[in-house]
């Protein structure tokens, strides 16, 4: 078969590449990772990249706009190498570092979060003085060891690896009978993986990893001290196969070997971050003892290598929500090949393990007040309860929050647009961009502000429509209809105009009100009023950039006293390193996602009803946000 020469710039990259082979995989398989949030359809115009010379047979119409093709822009996706190409790669189609959530892990709230169960860590050396065999005491080495573990520590099931068992008699009398033992607990018994001679001081680390559809986070642990090291976070690799777990779902049925890519893809992207870690804080991979993992039930099934049809196809079935505890080596981590990974578990399909984790951070199992709490994002999670009991529900809100299915949207990273204010008076705009570089586009918390501000200065009305007799110089007829400039290209990195349309607002309104109609549907199934919530915490990454008081004149929270909002942070990742420290938090962890009621929300018509009712700024029913025109809360 003929190669062609394709040339990628400005990073010099020359591949060889097989006629017909299609070019955003050519691309993605270089090592280079570009935005594709449709997997690869041709539907969100994302893969974008300038033609410099070559020539390349497309479609005559797919989802790009006017103004990049007639600059020369092409979607990779949409292309088969034919000929020799030289591509240029723009910022603004490129997967960079995100803005990722870590959370100021050695804040005073922190150590509280990680205070709540007492420090019992899953993995613990312990130092031995065992007592000397003789001839009237003549039972075995191991037995002498665990006889002793019951008397001084109070530790019954214990068996050991081979490997450590071939090590125990020799390093018992090497250090007159003082050694030190490493002990994981697994499922309900401690496993002995290691013993030493004398007395080994060193810390003992483990990994809590929190696996989002969009972004990764993984956490070195001290377990002996209960203290968090470091964080290190970046993109899902997955999403070049899709920004939502239905399109990762639906590649791997189109392709034979879609499953076992997903998975390469998301442990690359760990095993990446464990590598940061290790050379970061002077280790080797063996340091770590153990893991930890939190996220959502199809990201857990993917990185499982465990087919996910199921979960998106009626009645919605997971394979399993709780899971085995397996060994790094049969996943492919790069920590010691034996250490254990913890799988923290979910509920159902759709509530997965980074809510489990997020209840048990938060201590709602443990508290009277009746708190909500929500997790925003491509599917929003949203748990209500106490102590007494919780529900949970789940609404898909798509990946409009992450910055796909709208023209200029882009998720939270460098480049990306993340608060706008519009001048009552001049309607003059400013913004402002992660990373304080020139923008790329516009995240998600950037689009929410946006849409409240042109509400609020008469630009649109509450359908979401672009008034034309606005004062604003800055509404226009596009190619795709009314659009509001948020920034001219002389302004931009891209050299193109950042601008959102009225179908970007519609799609925004529809992701919003299925996580108001959650919100509305989950209270109406217990018979309660948004009054009646306590504490209102608010999760995740996205959620942590959100601007409280612009969300509610959106119409995307709760028009209640904003003294019951609070931001919570990584809750999945905290939860996920609870676990690391406690056993009595990793067992409180399955009893939460076996006391769960999950709810339904596509049964019966309240939750489409609700939906349609909120497709409007801030909702049709004006009633139930009072204080909107209230000067105290402008």
């Amino acid at each position: 078969m003929k190669t062609f020469r394709v040339e990628l710039l400005p990073d010099n990259i020359i591949l060889s590449v097989p006629g017909g082979t299609n070019l955003l995989k050519a691309i993605q398989e270089s090592g280079m990772s570009i935005e594709s949030p449709c997997g690869g359809h041709g539907t969100c115009g994302k893969c974008t990249v300038k033609l410099v010379s070559g020539t390349v047979l497309e479609p005559s119409a797919y989802q790009l706009n006017q103004e990049l093709k007639e600059l020369g822009y092409i979607l990779a996706c949409q292309v088969h190498v034919k000929d020799d190409l030289t591509l240029e790669i723009p910022e603004f189609a490129r997967l960079t570092k995100h803005k990722v959530l870590l959370g100021d892990e050695q804040s005073e709230e922190q150590k509280k979060v990680y205070a709540r169960y007492p420090l019992d860590p899953l993995a613990k050396r312990l130092y031995l003085e065992i007592q000397k065999p003789g001839l009237e005491n003549q039972i075995s080495d191991l037995d002498r060891v665990k006889a002793h573990l019951l008397k001084q520590h109070q530790i019954e099931k214990v068996d050991i690896t081979l490997e450590c068992l071939r090590k125990l008699s020799d390093c018992l009398r090497q250090e007159d009978w003082q050694i030190t033992v490493t002990l994981i607990y697994i499922e309900g018994t401690y496993h002995m993986t290691d013993v030493v001679a004398g007395h080994l001081l060193e810390p003992v680390y483990a990994v809590a990893v929190d696996v989002g559809t969009t972004t990764v986070v993984t956490t070195l642990v001290d377990l002996k001290s209960g203290t968090v090291i470091d964080s290190v976070g970046t993109y899902n690799k997955q999403a070049k196969y899709g920004s939502d777990v239905i399109s990762r779902i639906i590649y791997c049925d189109e392709h034979p070997e879609g499953l076992a890519e997903l998975q390469q893809a998301i442990i690359s992207t760990i095993n990446e971050l464990l590598e940061e870690l290790v050379v970061k804080n002077k280790l080797t991979k063996d340091d770590i003892l153990l893991m930890s993992v939190a996220g959502n039930t199809i990201m857990m099934h993917l990185l499982m290598q465990m087919k996910a049809a199921y979960l998106r196809l009626e009645p919605y079935i997971p394979g399993a929500v709780q899971f085995p505890t397996f060994r790094a080596l049969e996943l492919g981590l790069n920590i010691g090949k034996e250490a254990p990974i913890v799988i923290v578990p979910a509920v159902s399909s759709y509530v997965g393990g980074d809510i489990t984790a997020g209840v048990l951070a938060t201590g709602i199992i443990e508290s009277e007040q009746l708190t909500l709490l929500i997790d925003i994002g491509t599917n929003g999670e949203l748990v209500l309860g106490n102590n007494e009991w919780m529900v949970t529900c789940s609404c898909s809100a798509g990946p409009a929050f992450e910055g796909s299915g709208i023209s200029c949207g882009m998720r939270a990273m460098n480049g990306a647009i993340e608060k706008v204010t519009i001048d009552a008076e001049t309607l003059s705009i400013t913004y402002g961009v992660i990373g304080n570089t020139k923008p790329l586009g516009i995240c998600g918390s950037g689009i929410i502000c946006l849409i409240s501000e042109l509400k609020e200065r008469g630009i649109i009305d509450r359908s979401g429509q672009m008034d034309l007799k606005a004062k604003s110089t800055r509404i226009r007829i596009g190619n795709e209809g009314r659009e509001y400039v948020i920034a001219y290209a002389d302004e931009c990195e891209g050299q193109k105009d950042i601008a959102i349309t009225e179908s970007d607002i519609k799609n925004l309104l529809r992701a919003k009100a299925a996580i108001f109609a959650g919100i509305r549907t989950m209270l109406a199934k217990v018979e309660m009023d948004v009054e009646d919530i306590d504490r209102f915490y608010i999760a995740g990454g996205f959620g942590n950039s959100i601007n409280i008081k612009e969300a509610i004149k959106l119409g995307l929270l709760s028009d209640i006293s904003l003294d019951k909002y609070k931001y919570v942070g990584n809750t999945s990742v905290q939860g996920a390193i609870s676990v690391l420290l406690s056993i009595e938090a990793l067992e409180k962890v399955y009893h939460i996602g076996e006391s769960m009621t999950y709810l339904e929300l596509s049964v019966g018509n309240a939750f489409m009803d609700e939906f349609i009712a909120a497709l409007f700024i801030p909702h049709t029913h004006l009633e139930l946000f009072k204080s909107i025109n209230n000067e105290s809360f402008n």
